[in-house]
């Protein structure tokens, strides 16, 4: 369905953000038990990060062959295309806010490339998140190079572009998700060298009752590696790329080894031969949304905030619902999991029944299973403080600002700035158009002076740039009866 959908004379009983697993879930699962229901999301098509996909125009004959599982997104696909939701493709949500009503008001823009863009309202009784999470990046010396990407980016551009970043590619950083993108870039034809996995694969041994719950994952695990056997990639764990080589591209990287707190080995640095590097440090989880509302969040297992979240997925916030990577990265399974959970417990709040018990019970022990393997998986693959040893002072930290780890390190040493708040102001690190996604978690570190340190959860106002054209458009004097999905313009 798209946005042409009739709108109810009311408001919507739930809005979904996000149409990824956790959203695609929940939104089907609420509306088959007879919520009204307004799904939005900024892509054009629905499956989020993980089941990105070429657009028809492509003539991509097998788009499965590039996903796990894509049996269960045509399912969830399938289910939506059957239903009276509102799928509001290419919404840009900026804003979210309580109105005195007690509905909640879900402010997006829309329009196609190039268009202008058109301020939406969407009004509902209950708010379901599932915006997923970014990747984290560590800076090092060349990361600002042509020819270096994101880990995920890198995979994105295949699934949806049918392209590759290069034709000689070292994938480095850290995370499971390291293994799926180099077997998928050698499966498309690209020759990777290299995975540098920055830490071990030994501590997931520790929990061993978590890995034999979730024996999927290890099936997982066994299918990536015998993919990169194939292609004879090696796998290098206790590896990071620790500097890049290149004028006006990538030539060249080092790969180092690494000690258990993540500082390089001296004399391990071998040069590898590169055209690309895909490189990510694992997923940080998108919560401005839910912060800016006052949302509670948690220190997950790898330093990262995630939502505070009860059994039915319910935020600290009352009827505000949240699933998949806002609580903490765990996989697309987990993801639809979590996104039955919340829509059902949503439909027992919003019709009186209850929450606890039959298909509910079950969601919620299979939810636990897989959040006890992704608190293991964040735990193993957490970073070491020794990482910042890879910077040296003339390594740009913050790419919009131009603002080096010596600007940084000048400001907390000499300036006596102690937090990420206090740098922003002194140096411009964070204020850029990415406002500190790509940044943060280095200017943190910095600033702690422990390699640790996470970015606070910031309150913003604004969850997206959005134009001011747009605000100016805003009618204040609206009536709150104003109808589910109106569009108000200028």
């Amino acid at each position: 369905m798209t946005d042409s959908v009739a709108e109810p004379s009311g408001p919507y009983d739930l809005a979904v953000i996000g149409a990824g697993s956790a959203g695609l879930a929940g939104a089907v699962t609420a509306g088959e038990l007879g919520l009204s229901v307004a799904l939005l999301d900024a892509s054009a098509q629905s499956g989020g990060q993980f089941y990105r996909h070429p657009a028809p125009v492509l003539g991509a004959v097998r788009p499965e062959a590039l996903h796990h599982d894509w049996s269960a997104f045509t399912d969830v696909r399938r289910r939506l295309a059957d239903s009276d939701i509102a799928h509001l493709a290419g919404h840009h949500v900026w804003s979210v806010v309580r109105e005195t009503d007690g509905l909640w008001a879900v402010h997006a823009v829309t329009g196609a490339d190039g268009a202008a863009e058109r301020p939406v309202l969407i009004r509902a009784r209950a708010l379901l998140l599932a915006t997923g999470s970014y990747e984290r990046q560590l800076p090092f010396p060349g990361w600002t190079l042509p020819g270096v990407v994101g880990a995920g980016g890198a995979q994105a551009m295949l699934k949806s572009g049918l392209v590759l970043p290069g034709r000689r590619i070292v994938v480095a950083g850290s995370g499971p998700l390291l293994l799926a993108v180099a077997s998928s870039l050698a499966a498309a034809g690209a020759r990777v060298p290299a995975v540098a996995e920055a830490s071990g694969y030994l501590r997931y041994a520790r929990r061993p009752r978590a890995l034999l719950a979730n024996p999927r994952k290890a099936a997982e695990a066994l299918v990536h590696g015998a993919a990169l056997l194939r292609h004879r990639v090696r796998v290098r764990p206790r590896s990071a790329v620790t500097e890049v080589h290149g004028t006006d591209r990538v030539e060249a990287v080092t790969v180092s080894r690494l000690d258990r707190d993540w500082r390089p080995v001296p004399g391990t640095g071998r040069r590898i031969a590169c055209d690309a590097l895909a490189v990510g440090h694992g997923l940080v989880p998108q919560i401005e949304l839910a912060v800016s509302l006052g949302c509670a969040t948690r220190v997950l297992p790898d330093g990262t905030l995630g939502l505070a979240l009860d059994d039915l997925q319910e935020s600290s916030v009352r009827g505000l619902w949240a699933a998949g990577e806002t609580g903490g990265v765990g996989g697309a399974e987990l993801a639809r999991t979590e996104g039955e959970l919340a829509g059902r417990a949503v439909v027992a709040r919003l019709l009186g029944r209850p929450a606890g018990t039959g298909p509910t019970a079950r969601l919620r022990r299979r939810r636990d299973r897989m959040r006890a393997f992704a608190d293991v998986m964040a735990a193993a693959h957490a970073p070491g403080p020794g990482w910042v040893g890879w910077l040296t002072d003339a390594t740009d930290v913050c790419r919009c600002e131009e603002v080096t780890a010596g600007r940084v390190r000048e400001a907390v040493a000499d300036l006596g700035a102690r937090d990420t708040r206090t740098v922003k102001l002194l140096t411009r690190a964070g204020m850029g158009w990415c406002q500190g996604r790509m940044c943060g978690t280095a200017v943190a570190c910095l600033a702690a002076r422990d390699g640790r340190a996470e970015p606070p959860a910031e309150r913003r106002p604004f969850a997206v740039p959005v134009p001011v054209a747009t605000l100016a458009a805003l009618d204040e004097s609206a009536p709150p009866e104003v109808g589910a999905g109106e569009t108000r313009e200028p």
